[in-house]
């Protein structure tokens, strides 16, 4: 694509863009009026005093006078309460039934008129007037919710206020708003497409010491400050850097680690809100302290709670179980891979992929963006400019280097695809409104229907439609604009709140399918590939999703803006949703929409190397991403900066295969293994990549040397070896080529050597022993890989290292000697 190429695509892209926003706006606007009833008259309600309970497996309901409140520990020790009949099934985010209640709490009395269940891992006390406690066995509170608030409507009949105004909004009596609904209009799902759902409040306090985490993903993040974070998974229209909020991949997950301990909390409900972080204060002296609180303002569905508690690890073990475990990237989605909107041929394409080759560049993916397909219509190609695209995919496969397509949701209407999609089910396949017409939208190929991936049966009709992709020679996708977009100048840029879904059959409006739309397209791609390709683990990431998105592959953190506050942000996002259960993300390195300068772009690259998802991605009006861009300089550290990529590749594929098993994140704070340690606690720059490496990106212009705070042990420096001893903080050396990377002192990874897998082991202290295990790739397939365990340890002046059976290992190099 040449210049003039360039500026005309732009310039159409943009107009029909502005042509249909204020038509696409208005629409919207017309169509919550008609179909939503208006706010009115409301009765603020509590619990109000306990009046009985009825033990039951694993705990019991506990009657208070205006409500109810199920508690029940599961085996395994995750904590499930719910308020007013709402169950943990059905649920988007929790698999198949959930875990089966633990057989040996029972619920019996407590002081104060309370009552408490008791289990061998976590305690839940709740007070005669609603409040639940979380506390360890030994009875330190790790979290207490005080009893919640519900504001009912009251007046005339919300039904015959929205057909007074000409829209049927309650014509499916009876529904769920929302599949994981249940329970009374006061906490559950309403009562008709057009009831006035019941807003509630919940309010918990944690200790003073505590730190926030989580929420999805948080360009503001790691750690959470005092703020509001809204819950509704929303394109920021551009470049987003950390004053952004909410961004594309929102959960109501909050990882709370304090001196107490660490626990989990997810409020399993679908619907907009707001959560409002405070983090507390350690009294002087004999003062008081005061707690940090977390409080959560949901605009209905259920009010339903799990929490789980323990280490980090063993945490996000139990929120794996409960969610699924993470797909396993395909061995090469582990390489470095390029894309970009705007390569306009086969012809750029093939000079790009050449120039990576020529320079000795490792590249194992280009991703190609909606320039193309033909008029930006999804499961389409521009014939002209990829006139023979399996052609093209099979070249580049012989050289080593995929392609990947990216995937809209939205379809353009009138097209072959549309006129398919209306012959799914009695309905069709696309989203309506409460009237059965079809919700429009503009997106980029101009006026667009959205399918509903709350129905099964679009689903599967869905997943068919990559057959298409896989014929072109496509080996994975991307999911863009699937939060999902409808262009507009103002608002949240979506479709209509009155739009209906399926959601499993329970049916329900956008307000609870909204956060789970791009969830359910993850599933029907995912699923798709499946059927189609079963001796193939896909390759399948998102830009948006929720709870449990991991099942499904994983996500980029999005249009990030170019800058040094977009590289910040970049970490930020991958560690908050590394601890929300979603381990393979990476951020758009270089950034979107901007032109990065050599330094910036060199260290986000460098960065982008330590992260699970490494790919420089940029928008049409951007400049290029390919590193001799850059000038030689930045060519040549960047070979480098590829080369150690692909030497820890296996590393890698051993990290993919435990986050799967074990529910661990690729990248993980500093405090992982030591919660306990405020400092660490306080560190957003810094990372841990596996329990072996620690890695300290440069994140500020100008910067050749930066300070580093040690968990406890010995580190050494990957490139000196010297070695330095934790706990404490260290100041390294980070010249322009090279990023400070520590090694954990007895730890073992398996790297590339010699065209095959060798083990890199580092000295323990003396005195000490070490060890590691390693997963090697099993092969295309779903085999999940033999676990090798290597133990390392002194005998005399030599290092040993050993297989589980006592032999002497292979492939070894020992370093830090």
């Amino acid at each position: 694509m040449d210049g003039r190429d360039l500026v005309r695509a732009v310039a159409e892209l943009g107009t029909a863009r502005g042509r249909g926003a204020w038509r696409s706006a208005w629409r919207h606007r017309r169509a919550d009026a008609v179909a939503l009833p208006r706010r009115g008259a409301e009765r603020a309600r509590v619990p109000g005093p306990l009046t009985g309970t009825e033990p039951r497996p694993g705990g019991g309901v506990l009657r208070f006078a205006r409500s109810e409140l199920l508690v029940r520990v599961t085996v395994g020790g995750a904590v499930f309460w719910s308020w007013d009949g709402a169950e943990p099934t059905p649920s988007y985010a929790v698999t198949g039934g959930g875990p089966e209640p633990d057989p040996r709490a029972a619920l019996e009395a407590d002081t104060g008129g309370g009552w408490r269940v008791v289990s061998e891992r976590v305690t839940v006390a709740v007070s005669r007037l609603g409040a639940v406690e979380v506390r360890t066995p030994g009875g330190t509170v790790l979290r207490r919710e005080l009893p919640p608030r519900w504001w009912e409507p009251v007046g005339p009949d919300p039904e015959t206020e929205a057909d007074s105004a000409g829209g049927p909004a309650g014509a499916d009596s009876g529904d769920r708003a929302g599949a994981a609904g249940g329970g009374r209009a006061g906490a559950g799902g309403g009562e008709g497409a057009g009831a006035r759902e019941a807003r509630w409040l919940s309010r918990a306090e944690v200790p003073a010491d505590a730190r926030f985490f989580g929420l999805g993903g948080r360009a503001a993040g790691p750690r959470l400050r005092d703020g509001a974070y809204r819950l509704w998974n929303t394109d920021p229209k551009g470049g987003f850097g950390p004053g952004d909020d909410p961004l594309y991949i929102t959960m109501p997950v909050q990882m709370v680690v304090a001196d107490a301990g660490t626990h989990l909390v997810f409020h399993d409900n679908t619907w907009d809100g707001r959560v409002v972080l405070r983090e507390g204060e350690e009294g002087a002296g004999s003062g008081p302290d005061r707690p940090g609180t977390s409080e959560l303002r949901m605009e209905g569905g259920p009010l339903r709670c799990w929490v789980l508690v323990g280490t980090p690890a063993r945490v996000l073990q139990g929120w794996s179980g409960l969610t699924g475990a993470a797909a396993v990237p395909p061995e090469w989605a582990l390489g470095y891979q390029h894309a970009r909107w705007g390569f306009g041929s086969a012809a750029e394409v093939r000079r790009v992929v050449s120039g990576y080759r020529e320079r000795g560049l490792a590249l194992s993916a280009v991703h190609l963006d909606i320039d193309h397909y033909d008029g930006h219509r999804v499961f389409t190609v521009d014939e002209e400019k990829f006139p023979d695209l399996p052609g093209l995919a099979e070249e580049l496969r012989g050289q080593g280097v995929r392609l990947v397509s990216i995937v809209d949701p939205a379809v353009k209407a009138g097209d072959p695809l549309h006129a398919a999609g209306l012959e799914v089910g009695a309905q069709g396949a696309f989203v309506r409104d409460a009237r059965g017409r079809e919700v429009r939208g503009e997106v980029w190929p101009g006026e667009c229907a959205y399918p509903d991936f709350t129905d099964p049966a679009v689903r599967e009709w869905w997943g068919g439609l990559y057959g298409e992709r896989l014929a072109r020679g496509f080996s994975g996708v991307w999911h863009d604009m699937n939060e999902p977009v409808s262009f507009a100048p103002f608002g949240d840029a979506t479709l209509p709140r009155s739009a209906r879904h399926a959601l499993e059959g329970a049916g329900g409006d956008h307000r609870a399918a909204h956060n789970v739309y791009a969830l359910g397209m993850a599933r029907a791609g995912w699923e798709g590939l499946v059927r189609l390709r079963p001796d193939e683990r896909p390759f399948l990431f998102s830009r948006s999703g929720w709870a449990g998105m991991q099942r499904y592959g994983g996500t980029w953190s999005g249009d990030v803006e170019t800058g040094w506050e977009g590289l910040r942000a970049s970490l930020a996002l991958v560690l908050g949703l590394g601890l929300c259960g979603v381990p393979y993300s990476g951020p758009d390195v270089g950034g979107f929409g901007g032109s990065p300068s050599p330094e910036l772009y060199l260290r986000w690259l460098q960065l982008g190397s330590y992260l699970p998802l490494f790919r420089t991605h940029s928008a049409i009006w951007a400049g290029r991403r390919e590193p001799w861009e850059f000038g030689p300089e930045v060519a040549e550290h960047a070979r480098a900066v590829l080369a150690e990529r692909e030497r820890l590749r296996p590393y890698f594929v051993t990290l993919a295969h435990l986050a799967r098993r074990t529910g661990a994140p690729y990248v993980r704070p500093l405090w992982w293994g030591a919660p306990e340690d405020r400092a660490l606690r306080d560190c957003e720059d810094a990372f841990l990549l596996g329990d072996a490496l620690l890695v300290a990106p440069v994140l500020e212009c100008g910067a050749d040397r930066r300070a580093i705070r040690l968990p406890r042990g010995r580190w050494y420096d990957t490139v000196t070896e010297v070695a330095y001893e934790g706990p404490g903080q260290v100041l390294l050396d980070a010249p322009r080529g090279r990023i400070p990377v520590l090694a954990r002192a007895g730890s073992v990874l398996p790297v590339r050597s010699g065209g095959g897998v060798g083990l890199e082991v580092w000295a323990p202290a003396r005195g000490r022993t070490g060890g590691g295990v390693v997963i090697r790739d099993p092969g295309p397939g779903f085999g999940a890989g033999e676990v090798e365990r290597y133990a390392v340890r002194w005998a005399g002046d030599a290092v040993l290292v050993e297989t589980e059976a006592g032999a002497p290992a292979e492939g070894v190099t020992v370093r830090g000697l």
